[in-house]
C-alpha cells in the first residue's frame, strides 16, 4: 500500500500501470515493477509464490470469521479469500483511489455483506478497529518498497491491537530490505517471540507468521515451527505450501451450498 494519496505531497506517486500479455495482467507502480499478476484464464488464482506463502495462516487459523488485508493492489488475495473462505468476512484497506479504481480490471469482487474495499489509511483504520480480525494480512507496498510506517514496532502494535485472541498476522517483508533486521526484531518483540515463517518458499519474500495470544495447543504449534523455520528444506516447505493450497481449496468446494462461492463466466 503506497504513501498517503493526498495531492500536496511533494512527491506524488505515478499512476499504476496495467499491462495485459501473455494471458496475463499485471500491476505495476513502475515499468517492470510488478506488485500483483493476474491469470486471465483462472482470476482468482494466485500466481505469485509468496501469495501462496500467505495462505499458510491456516495452520493457526484454519476457519477464520474476519479475514483484514493492507493492501488491495490488483486483489489477488481478496479474490482468493473471497473464494475459498466463503464462510469469512473480508476487509481490504487500500490508501490509493486509482487503485481501487482499477478493481474491475482485475475482477475484484464488489462490495456486499461479506466483502468490502475501505479507501483508507491503514495504520488509521487498524488503530480505530480494536479487536476484529482473525486474520491480518499485511502486503502493502509501494514503488519505493515497505513504506515506514508499515515497517515498524507502533504499526505491529496496533495490528497485534487489531487481531481477536488467538488471531494471526501474515507479515510480507523483503529480506533486502536495510530494515530487514529491524523489522524481524519489531514482530519478534510486539508478538513475544510467537513468530515463524517457512525458509525458501518466497524467493526475496519473507512471509512471517505472527500469533496474539494463542492457546496452549496453537503456541506449542508456533514453537514448533520457530525451532524449524517450518520443515527445514526449500523443497519441503514448497511441497507443504502446495498442500495446504489443496487443503483450502478442496474444503470450499465441501462447503454447504449456502456458503460455497459463485462461479462467474468470464
Amino acid at each position: 500500500m503506497p504513501h498517503r494519496d493526498d495531492p500536496s505531497h511533494p512527491f506524488p506517486p505515478a499512476p499504476p500501470l496495467v499491462r495485459t500479455r501473455r494471458g496475463r495482467r499485471t500491476l505495476e507502480f513502475a515499468p517492470g515493477d510488478i506488485q500483483s499478476e493476474m491469470l486471465l484464464a483462472r482470476p482468482d488464482a494466485l500466481a505469485l509464490a509468496y501469495q501462496r506463502a500467505m495462505m499458510g495462516f491456516v495452520l493457526f487459523r484454519p476457519r477464520p470469521r474476519h479475514i483484514v488485508m493492507v493492501g488491495l493492489g490488483g486483489g489477488s488475495l481478496a479474490k482468493f479469500c473471497h473464494r475459498h473462505f466463503p464462510g469469512a468476512r473480508i476487509t481490504v484497506i487500500e490508501l490509493r483511489a486509482d487503485v481501487i479504481a482499477l478493481r474491475d480490471a482485475f475482477h475484484v469482487p464488489p462490495d456486499s455483506d461479506r466483502f468490502t474495499v475501505v479507501h483508507a489509511d491503514a495504520c488509521d483504520w487498524l488503530a480505530a478497529h480494536p479487536a476484529t480480525a482473525d486474520v491480518l494480512l499485511a502486503d502493502g507496498f509501494d514503488a519505493r518498497g515497505l513504506p515506514p510506517r508499515l515497517a515498524d514496532a507502533p504499526f505491529y502494535a496496533d495490528c497485534r491491537r487489531a487481531l481477536r485472541p488467538g488471531g494471526v498476522l501474515v507479515a510480507n517483508v523483503f529480506t533486502y530490505d536495510p530494515r530487514y533486521p529491524d523489522v524481524m526484531d519489531a514482530l519478534d518483540t510486539v508478538f513475544d517471540g510467537r513468530t515463524c515463517w517457512f525458509d525458501k518458499v518466497a524467493g526475496n519474500n519473507r512471509i512471517v507468521y505472527a500469533l496474539h495470544a494463542p492457546d496452549d495447543a496453537v503456541a506449542r504449534r508456533v514453537a514448533r515451527y520457530a525451532r524449524r523455520r517450518g520443515l527445514g528444506l526449500g523443497l519441503l516447505n514448497r511441497l507443504a505450501i502446495r498442500f495446504i493450497l489443496a487443503r483450502i481449496a478442496s474444503r470450499s468446494v465441501l462447503a454447504p451450498p449456502h456458503l460455497r462461492p459463485v462461479r462467474i463466466r468470464l
